[in-house]
């Protein structure tokens, strides 16, 4: 079957014809007059946003990015702890600035419990910064990085566990004490 023609055929815009974004969605978030918390996962790092929309375009309020964490002593990227982390400083952030409620806005990821999206909302939610949000979508013991250290306590001596932890090692960071690691730089931010 050919390509649509003929005078009433509208070409989609070109975000939504390359997958980019669901314009119904997202109309859906504005409507409801609350600042969006924009999580974005890129290959490396996890992105959180403060959103506010404008005709003449959307205005950022507050942002964080966990690349910034490496400042606090925090060596992993993008991971759940990563996430949570991230969306608390964003929160911190954003609170500052005024803002007390907001509206999740995880563009094209899927809503899946345990989603990195659900880590950096709660983040932001344990700062003080208002939304409707199930607590059972994300578990404390994965916000605080318990598995990635169980798991690499598993493999200590193996030769996969140079190869899988080798960015944290690289940076001299032991994987099996994440979870500390992970408390004092929560505490650096919230404090």
């Amino acid at each position: 079957m050919g390509r649509a023609t003929g005078p009433t055929y509208v070409v989609p815009f070109r975000r939504r014809r390359k997958n980019l974004t669901n314009y119904a969605k997202r109309m859906k978030l504005l409507k409801s007059g609350k600042t969006r918390m924009v999580v974005r996962k890129s290959n490396r790092n996890i992105i959180v946003q403060f959103i506010n929309y404008s005709e003449k375009g959307d205005v950022t309020v507050a942002a964080a990015s966990s690349k910034e964490l490496e400042k606090m002593g925090w060596q992993s990227r993008c991971n759940t702890p990563s996430a949570y982390l991230t969306g608390m400083l964003a929160g911190k952030r954003a609170k500052e600035k005024g803002v007390s409620e907001f509206v999740l806005d995880i563009g094209l990821a899927s809503p899946t419990k345990g989603a990195l999206v659900f880590a950096a909302a709660k983040g932001a939610i344990d700062v003080g910064v208002k939304t409707k949000f199930d607590e059972e979508m994300v578990h404390q013991s994965r916000i605080r990085g318990e598995h990635i250290a169980k798991y690499a306590e598993s493999l200590k001596g193996k030769p996969e566990y140079e190869r899988i932890f080798a960015s944290y090692l690289k940076a001299g960071f032991t994987p099996e004490k994440i979870p500390e690691a992970f408390d004092k730089v929560k505490e650096q931010i919230s404090g």
